[in-house]
């Protein structure tokens, strides 16, 4: 009774969390049970002296799992890296004039591209402090955005540390922090920065929204420029 009980609370905890998975990722999402369900199987049957039922079973459906196998793992590993149609709600992209910015979902991380002045195709994981400092005073002078988009990079990985060595920040040159971001967005691009495919659902893009701003919210480390583009990206495919 005790191990019923068990399997009945555990299979209705793995619903509730394959329920709340983008559409995208439930292929990724049913591999990982079926694995853990398996291991789980496995440990119980060891544990009552059943292991042997094991492998009876696997050798009558050894046939059958070597010609499914490899491709439900291609489609579910596929799914997990975020290859092919699996894109979304794995990764955000912001774009301005001068940088290219992508968050990605699982890990936070963010990551970015110049893809216009002086330093054209350079990653931003490449720069030394002068270059971030230099990047910036470039792309103060030339596009508001860009230089917002980039002390949100600057503010999430290396805290307020930077501003410290920003000598040329000033009330006249230093970006405003006041979250109105600039210029409407198109479809194509509320899409990117919500992580979502063209055909989104409501709930899918109130999702993606809600995922984004727990992570992007200025009260959770994050910046006013990037909440307030997530929250047009939204208001774009919804309204």
């Amino acid at each position: 009774m005790p191990l019923t009980l068990v399997a009945i609370v555990v299979a209705v905890v793995a619903w509730m969390w394959l329920r709340n998975q983008p559409a995208s990722q439930r292929n990724a999402a049913i591999l990982k049970l079926a694995l853990l369900v398996g291991i789980g199987i496995v440990v119980v049957l060891a544990a009552t002296g059943r292991l042997h039922f094991v492998f009876a079973g696997l050798a009558f459906l050894f046939p059958l799992l070597r010609r499914l196998l490899p491709s439900l793992l291609r489609g579910g590993l596929g799914g997990m890296a975020g290859g092919g149609q699996a894109k979304s709600g794995n990764q955000s992209h912001v774009s301005s004039d001068i940088l290219e910015m992508t968050l990605d979902h699982d890990s936070g991380n963010m990551s970015g591209r110049i893809i216009k002045g002086p330093m054209e195709g350079r990653d931003l994981s490449d720069l030394s402090e002068s270059e971030f400092l230099e990047l910036l005073r470039y792309c103060r002078a030339q596009d508001e955005d860009s230089a917002r988009l980039l002390e949100s990079y600057l503010d999430r990985r290396f805290g307020d540390s930077w501003r410290q060595d920003d000598e040329t920040a000033s009330e006249g040159t230093e970006s405003s922090g006041n979250g109105n971001a600039g210029g409407p967005l198109a479809e194509s691009e509320a899409l990117d920065i919500l992580g979502l495919e063209p055909g989104a659902s409501r709930e899918e893009i109130i999702k993606a929204h809600r995922r984004m701003m727990q992570k992007l919210h200025p009260d959770h480390g994050g910046s006013n420029y990037l909440a307030a583009r997530i929250n047009e990206a939204k208001e774009c495919l919804l309204g």
